[in-house]
């Protein structure tokens, strides 16, 4: 399973370390860095179906489900037809 989203499509991103020595003297590179997003496992029921689905979601896909619901966002996101 991938680490990526299922509802918003987060996942990892590569980003540049910044030193504390750079703050004192010209730019010096401390190399890359992979920033990951916040992913929690939850399960989630979905009434009109029925069902439980299992899901991958962000914190920010997490509350789209909790503020339009889950039929209507799964259905948006094409996780359910």
């Amino acid at each position: 399973m991938a680490k990526k989203c299922a509802v918003t499509g987060k996942s990892s991103q590569v980003a540049g370390r910044y030193t504390n020595r750079t703050r004192a003297t010209e730019f010096v590179s401390g190399g890359k860095r992979r920033q990951y997003a916040n992913l929690q496992t939850k399960t989630v029921f979905v009434p009109e179906t029925g069902k439980k689905i299992k899901l991958t979601l962000s914190t920010k896909g997490i509350k789209e489900i909790n503020k339009n619901g889950a039929f209507v966002t799964l259905k948006k996101a094409g996780l359910i037809k």
